[in-house]
């Protein structure tokens, strides 16, 4: 089982706007969607946090299962040695979607004030990314 090291958590929190997380997919053709997602955080040590508030492919591509990639890159990290080859971090993981319910509330509740403001009337739903490998960009796990 992969983990989210602690040492990234608070950056990775902290990414928006700036650093914002790159969230990749599926498409029905074989191609990968790759969005940037300024709500996406560190929910627990194995698990991403998002909120789907977006109308286009990506919202179609997510479903429970799904398979997803985020994609997190701090050039700084790499200066301070946190993480090698362009402070880039990969992630990959699979979806469960919340549209109501304790852990739908909970991830609105830690959204940064942007993204709520963006989904003042709430219309859009959780995600959570159970995190199954973590690497650097060189593909070797990562180990902080």
């Amino acid at each position: 089982m992969a983990v989210i090291p602690k040492v990234l958590h608070e950056h990775i929190n902290t990414a928006y706007p700036a650093h914002v997380c790159l969230i990749g997919t599926v498409l029905p053709n074989g191609y990968a969607q790759m969005t940037p997602r300024g709500s996406t955080a560190v929910f627990d040590d194995e698990h991403f946090s998002l909120w789907e508030r977006g109308r286009g492919s990506t919202n179609a591509n997510l479903a429970d299962g799904s398979k997803v990639t985020i994609f997190f890159r701090k050039p700084p990290l790499r200066d301070a040695g946190l993480l090698p080859r362009g402070g880039i971090a990969r992630f990959y993981g699979v979806a469960t979607l919340y549209k109501s319910g304790p852990i739908y509330e909970e991830i609105w509740n830690r959204l940064i004030e942007p993204e709520k403001k963006s989904d003042a009337e709430k219309k859009g739903f959780g995600v959570l990314i159970k995190i199954e490998r973590a690497e650097d960009l060189a593909g070797n796990p990562l180990a902080l």
